[in-house]
């Protein structure tokens, strides 16, 4: 029987097993990609800025024409295009210091036409406090109450903006954020976090009247605080958007950051780790970055350049696997029809007066990138020196940072209010006080408080006007790097009193200037624009350079 057994045992296995039905291998699923464009200190410049001198990566350098917000939005609408999950976000700095077709209009133009562009998320910047808190409150909400000296809605009824102002950092007397401080947007089944903060110095860097009130806390501290709350509500991960930034020894349209230096480069590394991506701004250079597993971005300044940053996650956990940027030059190729409809009608409605020519210049006054001294610097310091002079000025002292744009003239030389309103936007008035020279000397100074400067970097400067100069040695120890202050080519007497013209903004201590609260006998001689003006309307001839020197080694 066995037998038997065995053999049928052996006539089953001699016959065709059958074949299980085999399912092909799992693909994993594609990650999950979410595109965020971004830009940074757009500063009103609804039409195209004046063309920028980059500096190429072998060196050579050339004019870039760019911008314009029509061109923007066209460049972003393209951008968006096979992307699903996209979103578009400002580092600050949207408005204030706007040239006149934005400023004269209290920047309504340019929050209108970012409505259009489909701006989500901007984070405060110091600019946006250039006219004080509830101006800035309107500018979110809509409506034509009247909180500045210009009177709001002159062209047509204005609703504010649909996007949304984060500003985490900032409190007010009453201990509660000026805007939100994030938000949280869906893209699929990802969730990201979004965290908008100005830079802590912003108290520093506005007049007193647009920050009273008002406290400015640590980037970081804020930052990381806002982490746990975040991950609750679900966030896969955390976007900072920052108003603070870095330099690189050159201008350029920004792809790498070879040379980065800056403030921003130790907040980046004290960051939370669930912090991975950084669209920075405020100091108008572009350029990626990938810093210590985080994301780094800027896209310049007033729209010359859009970044795209692309976010990948795994479809299945949601965790980042990736993430990289390009910094994408706007063009002056296409228009939206819609945008451009809206800046021409302010175009126009601002035309009589920036048309009117003002006066007459020699050639062009270049600025410097690096907000170094330039004929575009000298100009303005001497136009202060000649409105000051009624108030006994023998001296001007100009920020560097303040000086917006180059003045290029027309053919014949001629310039209009509205190039000299884009150099000089603050309508900031004049101011003329006494310093010794021990507290000029001491002033001077200001410029160098920090330990050291990387290769190739300097500080923002004070520029003088003619016949007065410094030298200075950044090798030298804080507190003793002015080696020289000329006046008329004779050295300044510690004991002698000077008087001194500068704008508004530095005799209260902007910039962190302080020495200039210490003036006295303070007279105030007209607005900037209107020393600008003044000055051109005698005719000029652009100004050499040389009135500061760089003596280091």
């Amino acid at each position: 029987m066995r037998l038997k057994w065995l053999g049928f045992l052996a006539l089953l296995s001699g016959c065709a097993a059958p074949r299980l039905a085999t399912r092909p291998p799992t693909r994993p699923a594609a990650p999950i990609e979410v595109q965020i464009l971004a830009f940074n200190d757009f500063h009103g410049n609804i039409v195209p800025p004046p063309p920028i001198e980059v500096t190429a990566p072998d060196g050579s350098k050339h004019m870039l024409a760019s911008g314009g917000v029509a061109r923007l939005a066209a460049a972003l609408k393209a951008g968006r295009k096979g992307h699903p999950y996209t979103v578009t976000v400002s580092a600050g700095d949207l408005i204030g210091a706007s040239p006149l077709v934005s400023g004269a209009f209290l920047d309504e133009p340019t929050i209108d036409a970012m409505n259009l562009v489909g701006l989500d998320l901007n984070a405060v910047g110091n600019h946006e406090f250039d006219k004080g808190p509830r101006e800035l409150w309107r500018m979110q909400g809509g409506g034509c109450a009247k909180f500045t000296t210009l009177t709001p809605c002159r062209l047509e009824p204005f609703n504010g903006a649909r996007f949304r102002f984060l500003a985490a950092n900032v409190r007010t007397g009453e201990g509660v954020t000026l805007f939100a401080p994030t938000a949280i947007r869906q893209f699929g089944s990802v969730r990201i976090g979004f965290i908008g903060t100005t830079l802590k110095g912003t108290g520093n860097l506005v007049s007193p009247a647009g920050v009273e009130g008002l406290t400015f806390a640590d980037e970081v501290a804020t930052a990381n605080a806002l982490v746990p709350g975040l991950k609750a509500a679900g966030a896969d991960t955390i976007v900072l958007l920052i108003h603070q930034g870095g330099r690189t020894p050159a201008f350029t349209t920004g792809q790498g950051c070879d040379g980065l230096s800056g403030d921003i480069i130790p907040i980046v590394d004290r960051l939370d780790p669930a912090i991975t991506t950084v669209v920075s701004g405020h100091t108008h250079y572009a350029y990626i970055c990938q810093r210590g597993g985080k994301l780094l971005t800027s896209a310049g300044k007033y729209g010359y350049f859009f970044s795209d940053l692309r976010l990948r996650f795994n479809s299945s956990t949601h965790s980042l696997i990736s993430q990289s940027a390009t910094n994408f030059v706007t063009g002056t190729g296409a228009e939206d029809p819609a945008v451009r409809a809206l800046v021409d009608r302010y175009v126009a409605a601002a035309a009589p007066v920036a048309n009117r020519v003002i006066g007459h210049l020699s050639g062009p006054a270049p600025r410097d990138e690096k907000d170094r001294e330039s004929p575009a610097t000298n100009l303005n310091a001497d136009a202060f020196l000649d409105a000051g002079r009624s108030a006994g000025a023998k001296l001007a002292l100009v920020n560097a940072t303040g000086v917006r744009v180059a003045l290029i003239p027309a053919a014949d030389g001629s310039i209009t209010y509205g190039q000299a309103f884009a150099m000089m936007p603050f309508t900031n008035h004049v101011v003329v006080k006494s310093l010794t020279g021990t507290q000029l000397k001491a002033l001077l100074e200001q410029q160098f408080q920090a330990s050291s400067y990387p290769a190739g970097a300097t500080p923002s400067l004070l520029v003088p006007s003619a016949g007065f100069g410094f030298d200075y040695d950044l090798m030298r120890p804080v507190g003793s790097r002015i080696v020289a202050i000329r006046l008329n080519g004779r050295a300044i007497s510690p004991t002698a009193r000077y008087r001194v013209a500068v704008n508004n903004y530095l005799a209260n201590g902007g910039d962190g200037f302080s020495v200039l609260t210490q003036g006295t006998n303070a007279v105030d001689a007209g607005l900037d624009i209107d020393a600008l003006a003044g000055w051109l309307a005698k005719g000029q001839r652009v100004p050499a350079i040389g009135r500061v020197r760089n003596l280091t080694r």
